[in-house]
C-alpha cells in the first residue's frame, strides 16, 4: 500500500497538479474519501493496519459531512495510537465548529498524558468553535508548564474575545 501512496505523490508532481483547497480553505494532507458511510468512514479510520493517509481521507471525508454523528464518530479517533492522526482529528473538529465535541476536547486538553501536539490542537479547536461555555477550561490552562498548551489556550481565549469585538465587526462587513 505504501507504493499507492508515493505514486500518487509521483503523478500529481509529475503533471505539475498540486493538491487543491478543500471547503473549508486548507489544503489537507489527505484528500476527503469518497465514501459517505460514516461507520464505514470511523472503521477505516481507527483500522491500524492501512497507512495513514487513507485513514486521513476517512478524516477528512467524516469532516465535510459536517453532521452531529460524523463529528462524534471524529471523536472515536481520540482513542488511535497515533499522535499525528489525533491531532488532525482535532484540528478538523475545529473547522467543523460544532459544539456537541467540546466535552471530548476537554477531556484531550484535560489529559497530562496526551501528547501535547494533540492537548493543544483540542485547546485551539475549542477556541475555533467559539462556545464561551469552555473559557473557565481554557483559563485553567493558560499558565500550563508545556508552552504549546499554554500558548494555545491563550490563542482560543483571544479568539474568543476577539470575536465579541468591535474589530471582527468590521471584518464581517
Amino acid at each position: 500500500m505504501y507504493t499507492t501512496s508515493i505514486s500518487l505523490v509521483r503523478e500529481c508532481m509529475e503533471s505539475s497538479k498540486i493538491p487543491p483547497v478543500s471547503e473549508f480553505g486548507s489544503v489537507d494532507p489527505a484528500p476527503a474519501g469518497k465514501i459517505t458511510n460514516i461507520s464505514q468512514l470511523a472503521a477505516s479510520m481507527m483500522d491500524e493496519e492501512i497507512e495513514m493517509f487513507h485513514r486521513m481521507r476517512a478524516v477528512f471525508a467524516l469532516r465535510n459531512i459536517r453532521t452531529d454523528e460524523s463529528a462524534l464518530a471524529l471523536c472515536q479517533g481520540f482513542e488511535a495510537t497515533s499522535a499525528l492522526l489525533r491531532h488532525e482529528i482535532a484540528y478538523v473538529l475545529g473547522q467543523m465548529q460544532n459544539p456537541v465535541v467540546l466535552p471530548h476536547l476537554i477531556e484531550v486538553l484535560s489529559d497530562e498524558n496526551e501528547h501535547v501536539m494533540v492537548r493543544h490542537e483540542a485547546a485551539e479547536a475549542m477556541g475555533a468553535i467559539g462556545d464561551r461555555s469552555v473559557i473557565s477550561m481554557l483559563e485553567k490552562f493558560r499558565n500550563h508548564s508545556q508552552p504549546e498548551i499554554a500558548e494555545s489556550c491563550i490563542v482560543a481565549l483571544d479568539l474568543m474575545e476577539w470575536v465579541q469585538s468591535s474589530e471582527f465587526e468590521e471584518t464581517t462587513d
